[in-house]
Parts: structure tokens; C-alpha cells; sequence
């Protein structure tokens, strides 16, 4: 079974000062396209199905092949721990990628391992 990777987008995107909050949207695109690339991401090694959890000015950010984009109907870390709960219910591997404290406690309960923005930004 592939491992479930979810990606916090707003949490990985701010994690770097590059003028991000100009164009949230285009900053998540770029992060997105990135994942998609064949070295996108260091935090899963085999097989992996990425979902790049979106919030706010993001949510108009589409799907493109190797990512899904899923748009979080109110706060991003609600759908990113209903992502790890149900990860957990059907067995399957599931990885965060996040910096923020309460989220990963909040997904490690559901028996997710995190990893940092780092293990996803592009080079």
C-alpha cells in the first residue's frame, strides 16, 4: 500500500522568507509543481501518494499529476488530521509534513510520523 504523504501547504510555503505572502497562490503552485517533480520530496522513500492540503487564498490551486490537491473547507489542519485519521483506519502509512507543534501532536495520536518542511522544499 503507498504511503499516504500530506503536505501542509501553508505551513511548508511560509516556512521560507521568499516573498510568499505577495502571491499565495502562485507560491503554493510552485510548491506543488515541486512535489510533483521526480525528486520533489525526501520524507518517503518507495511508493507514495501526495496530498498537498490547501487553505485560504491557496484553494484555488488545482491537482496535477503525482499531487492532489485537496482544498480544506475551513481550518487546514482539521482536514489534515481527518487525512491522518482515516489513513489510520485503513492501515495505511500516512507522513505530515509540517512544522507546527499542535498539528503533529494532533496527527501523531492517529499514528502518523511527521517530517519538516525541509524534506519537501524545492532545492
Amino acid at each position: 500500500m503507498d504511503t499516504l504523504l500530506v503536505v501542509d501547504a501553508a505551513n511548508v510555503v511560509g516556512s521560507v522568507p521568499d516573498g510568499w505572502w505577495r502571491d499565495r497562490r502562485a507560491a503554493t503552485e510552485r510548491l506543488r509543481d515541486a512535489l510533483a517533480a521526480p525528486d520533489g520530496q525526501e520524507a518517503v522513500s518507495g511508493p507514495v501518494a501526495i496530498v498537498l492540503v490547501v487553505e485560504g487564498a491557496a484553494r484555488p490551486v488545482a491537482s496535477v499529476p503525482g499531487v492532489r490537491v485537496e482544498a480544506a473547507p475551513g481550518s487546514g489542519d482539521d482536514a489534515i488530521a481527518g487525512l491522518a485519521a482515516r489513513a489510520e483506519r485503513e492501515g495505511r502509512p500516512c507522513v505530515v509534513v509540517t512544522a507546527d507543534r499542535g498539528l503533529r501532536e494532533r496527527v501523531t495520536a492517529h499514528g502518523a510520523r511527521c517530517a519538516g518542511p525541509r524534506s519537501v522544499r524545492r532545492r
